[in-house]
């Protein structure tokens, strides 16, 4: 242990630097300009000024050997003149003020003369006995600690670096996706987005951490992410119109004489006799033709060419329990599993038709001549024996059709399916 020379005092810091150049591990060694740049990147996190750093990189320029070890010895001794030749000509003050710098990083260690001199005295054979002047064993003691800090702090540069190009990515996606929306005039709240989107960007800092970043891009992420959806759901329903509409042209039925240009309803068994109960969504209508076909022709008032009954056939609605007795299924789309009333059968009966690919004008079609609650429930009927329908989408539109000549009604339908679900339960009303 040393104490400073003159006025200088002696501190607690410059003891536990001491007694840690004292814990050198033998035999380690270090690239004195390698560990030099392990300083100069961890600069940050040892609390030293790029001056400062001036300062030491000319105290390394002393040391004899490229490699900083004990046998190489540790204490370099110039004179203050030609120590601030090789600091860029600093002058006296600021060099003392940055060696105090360096001193308290716990980066160098001061080793005064009695008279505050820096020199050596040298044997006769001319190697070097004792040094007066800076240790730089601090430097081979915490060899490691600043190669670690070092690294931690590369990682940290190349992680916001990185974190700052994919912000800059999904900024730049985010901004030509609102404005595809716009031109295209996709559904949806773009004028909002924009304005969250505008709000992100103000509140990205000029100076900011990788953690601060990554919690900027996980909002915008979010953001870009709710765009690309509404982006693809607009395309996906296009497509299921067109193919809709294809699918359409391609089943229409070439007897001009047939009530129905789609598939009538259920297939029926192989080897089964059609009858009503094969086909739970056909109506009244349906079923006196099935017994009577001799007299369809009248009843569907086509008699020597009459034309096709006025629209304007109002559906009966029949009790929401009795209707999720039939469609049991139709639960598991309500809001929170479960549907307590007309309104949330409503909402579940939109995503069953997206979830069977009906387009949103069949349904439009279907609430205008059913009725809402009726459209809801023919829905809930189709998901319940959706394997047996061809076309979801096409035979809703059949059966708005049949429903404004007249021909249609949900009772029997209703009926069929409580039947196939074990019978009308008491407390249905």
């Amino acid at each position: 242990m040393t104490t400073p020379f003159g006025r200088r005092p002696m501190s607690l810091g410059m003891l536990a630097s001491q007694q840690l150049a004292e814990s050198i591990e033998p035999g380690i060694r270090r690239s004195k300009w390698k560990l030099f740049r392990a300083i100069c990147e961890a600069r940050p996190a040892l609390g030293v000024t790029d001056r400062a750093l001036t300062v030491l990189d000319a105290l390394l320029t002393f040391y004899p050997n490229d490699e900083i070890s004990e046998e190489n010895g540790l204490i370099v001794f110039p004179s203050n003149a030609q120590l601030s030749l090789r600091a860029r000509g600093m002058t006296p003050a600021t060099l003392r003020r940055h060696l105090a710098v360096l001193v308290e990083a716990g980066l160098i260690l001061r080793k005064d003369s009695p008279n505050g001199k820096r020199y050596a005295r040298r044997d006769r054979e001319g190697e070097i006995g004792e040094a007066f002047g800076f240790s730089v064993a601090p430097l081979l003691a915490r060899a490691v600690e600043i190669e670690n800090l070092a690294a931690e702090v590369v990682a940290d540069r190349e992680l916001i670096r990185a974190t700052r190009e994919r912000l800059t990515v999904c900024r730049r996606d985010i901004s030509k996706l609102i404005a595809a929306a716009i031109e295209e005039a996709v559904p949806g709240d773009w004028e909002q987005m924009s304005l969250m989107f505008r709000d992100l960007i103000r509140r990205i800092p000029r100076v900011a951490g990788a953690e601060e970043l990554a919690l900027l891009l996980d909002e915008m992420g979010l953001l870009r992410d709710e765009a690309v959806n509404l982006l693809e759901r607009h395309i996906k329903l296009k497509k299921l119109d067109a193919n809709e509409s294809q699918t359409e042209r391609h089943k229409q039925n070439s007897n001009p004489n047939s009530t129905s240009e789609f598939e009538p309803g259920f297939e029926t068994k192989q080897g089964a006799k059609p009858a009503t109960d094969n086909d739970p969504l056909a109506g009244p209508q349906d079923e006196q033709r099935l017994k009577h076909p001799a007299s369809a022709g009248a009843m569907s008032g086509r008699k020597s060419g009459a034309p096709e009954p006025a629209a304007g056939h109002t559906l009966k609605s029949f009790p929401l329990g009795l209707v999720l007795h039939a469609c049991p299924q139709i639960l598991d789309y309500g809001p929170g599993g479960t549907i307590g009333n007309w309104r949330d059968l409503m909402s579940a009966a939109v995503v069953v038709r997206s979830m069977l690919g009906v387009s949103p004008s069949a349904y439009e079609e279907a609430c205008a001549g059913m009725g809402p609650e009726n459209a809801a429930t023919v829905i809930a009927c189709i998901l319940e024996r959706g394997g047996h329908i061809n076309s979801p989408g096409g035979y809703l539109r059949d059966l708005t059709r049949r429903t404004e000549r007249g021909e249609f009604a949900i009772g029997p339908m209703l009926m069929a399916l409580v039947r196939a679900n074990g019978g009308v339960r008491r407390d249905v009303g």
